[in-house]
């Protein structure tokens, strides 16, 4: 009885070894990176850049206590809460009803759209928050509804293609089964695929909404509302205590989704 001899992998740095040379071509791209952009190590680490940065830095740790301030930055705090939330929802409503036509979830499903939709869902992420709201603030105006659609816009994008490609790579046991009972597609869709990714989307969805908050913060800089203004107008003229008291909010803000998104996921575990 001949046995075959186990097959050894190829010697390290191989021609045939095709992740070498892929490494190899990701280090050389490293270098090209290192040696095009004009890096001045010398001069960002020089004395007068450490003394700016540690006056600059010495400045936003003392945060203004002043009341009235307070009250603005609560009000403001509250408005890039709704901002991301309403706009983080909206988002997972429609990037859940662009995700189904975009999946291909078996190998008898013909998914005429996907295709198209992939495209729509690409255009829809690809253009960056700032820019969606430029263009609405032209017909919503100055003020948190063109934040809000902006961020939903973007979202849309990501949280679709994110949603079809959970649809696409989980197990298909319970669906398969159901379809060989004969269940139409929206029996399978609402009693096997939706119940089975319904943690992965959450999950998903709570990750965008803390990435909503700092977003909605970038919005304020073409004057969409919220956080984001009072920091734009506050750093604008270098007012180092108020944008220390806007940036703690912030930080609050992002500490608490993460907080509802940790207790929500180790519900969903129990």
């Amino acid at each position: 009885m001949s046995t075959v001899p186990p097959r050894l992998p190829p010697p390290l740095w191989s021609a045939r070894c095709r992740a070498c040379w892929l490494v190899v071509a990701l280090l050389a791209l490293v270098l090209a990176s290192f040696w095009s952009l004009d890096l001045q190590w010398g001069k960002f680490a020089s004395a007068d850049a450490l003394r700016s940065m540690g006056r600059f830095v010495a400045e936003l740790l003392v945060p203004t206590t002043d009341a009235a301030f307070l009250v603005k930055l609560w009000w403001a705090t509250l408005e890039t809460l709704a901002m991301s939330l309403l706009g983080t929802l909206l988002a997972a409503v429609v990037g859940l009803a662009l995700a189904l036509p975009a999946a291909k979830t078996h190998a008898a499903d013909r998914a005429y759209w996907r295709g198209p939709t992939r495209l729509v869902l690409n255009a829809l992420r690809s253009i960056p928050e700032l820019v969606w709201a430029a263009l609405l603030l032209i017909s919503a105006g100055l003020g948190p509804l063109a934040g809000t659609l902006a961020l939903a816009l973007h979202t849309t994008g990501v949280l679709g293609r994110l949603f079809a490609e959970t649809f696409e790579n989980q197990p298909q046991g319970p669906a398969e089964a159901l379809r060989l009972r004969g269940v139409r597609k929206a029996g399978v869709f609402w009693y096997a695929d939706f119940p089975q990714a319904l943690p992965q989307l959450l999950s998903y969805t709570l990750y965008r909404w803390e990435n909503n908050i700092r977003a909605a913060a970038v919005l304020g800089v073409v004057g969409a509302g919220g956080l984001g203004q009072m920091l734009s107008f506050h750093m604008s003229l270098f007012q180092m205590p108020q944008t220390s008291s806007v940036l703690i909010a912030m930080i609050a803000l992002v500490a608490l989704v993460d907080g509802l998104s940790y207790l929500s996921r180790k519900q969903m575990q129990s």
